[in-house]
């Protein structure tokens, strides 16, 4: 295994129901023929979810015969969009390769003592179709996730479009976004499957202080996906909450106030994104991420 240090940046979307029909039939995709695999995932902690307070997972991915483990760290960014550090390397058996992992720079410190503790706390069993995609200078792999993640007792239905970067800029993950969007109800999401099986097997989505207009944008994207994993109603509520807070905020321009102000009524009364609501989200995490950048 090489010790190189590769950042993964992506663009997570959730999907409503009638989402993976339009997305199939997305004329960017319409008359692809997608790769289409099996995924079956273990995610390991500690018994004390050491790895999930760090924001860190640790993956053992099936893919037809062959067992990939994996090392994530936490994402940083919002609306969607996250950087972060990724590992991975094939292994010989479904067994966590602790040396492996032992050599990797999260696990220099205190998590390092804690390996031998590490036993599978959650699964996520999906189908992935995958496309391969150049746009704008870019080369983007979007795939389609449909399964489920089982953790503990419960478990919560996996429906998700990521755009991974291959190579390019990040800016054309935003356009491609918003291409989608014109045609596919979806939500921007900020939750990665481990943190939604970590949080599902401990019922508790504790939702961020907010202050500036990311970070509203940020509680509220993180609401909506701990409404559709937990089904209570008070997240919903959360969610429109923090729109509305964004949408009135002092530091926001006229115009996207305009946009954030549009948000609310764009939700059904089950959570659920019009076409319009992914378009004018990604608009806007869009402008408060160069904003960011910028400042």
């Amino acid at each position: 295994m090489e010790n190189a240090t590769p950042i993964e940046v992506e663009l997570k979307l959730a999907l409503a129901p009638p989402g993976v029909e339009a997305l199939k039939h997305h004329p960017l995709l319409a008359g692809s023929a997608p790769l289409t695999q099996t995924l079956a995932n273990r995610y390991f902690d500690t018994p004390d979810d050491a790895l999930a307070r760090a924001r860190i997972a640790v993956r053992l991915r099936q893919v037809d015969t062959q067992v990939l483990q994996t090392v994530k760290t936490a994402g940083q960014g919002g609306g969607g969009l996250s950087s972060r550090q990724e590992w991975e390397w094939p292994v010989k058996s479904a067994e966590l390769d602790q040396q492996g992992l032992a050599a990797l720079p999260p696990f220099q410190g205190a998590l390092g003592a804690q390996l031998d503790q590490l036993t599978p706390r959650l699964r996520t069993d999906f189908t992935r179709r995958s496309w391969q995609l150049d746009w704008q200078g870019s080369h983007i792999e979007l795939v389609l996730d449909q399964g489920e993640i089982e953790s503990g007792a419960y478990t919560t239905p996996i429906c998700e479009v990521e755009l991974e970067l291959k190579d390019g800029s990040s800016e054309a993950l935003w356009s491609l976004a918003l291409a989608l969007a014109e045609h596919v109800p979806l939500r921007p999401s900020d939750s990665s499957k481990a943190a939604r099986g970590a949080a599902l097997r401990a019922q508790q989505w504790p939702l961020p202080n907010a202050q500036t207009p990311g970070q509203w944008l940020h509680r509220a994207t993180l609401a909506l996906d701990a409404f559709h994993d937990s089904k209570d109603s008070t997240y919903l509520k959360d969610a429109r909450e923090a729109l509305e807070q964004l949408a009135s905020h002092p530091a926001l321009a006229d115009d996207l106030k305009a946009l954030a102000g549009r948000l609310p009524g764009a939700l059904d009364d089950d959570g659920q994104p019009s076409t319009a609501y992914g378009v004018t989200l990604l608009t806007l995490s869009h402008r408060l991420a160069l904003q960011s950048a910028l400042s």
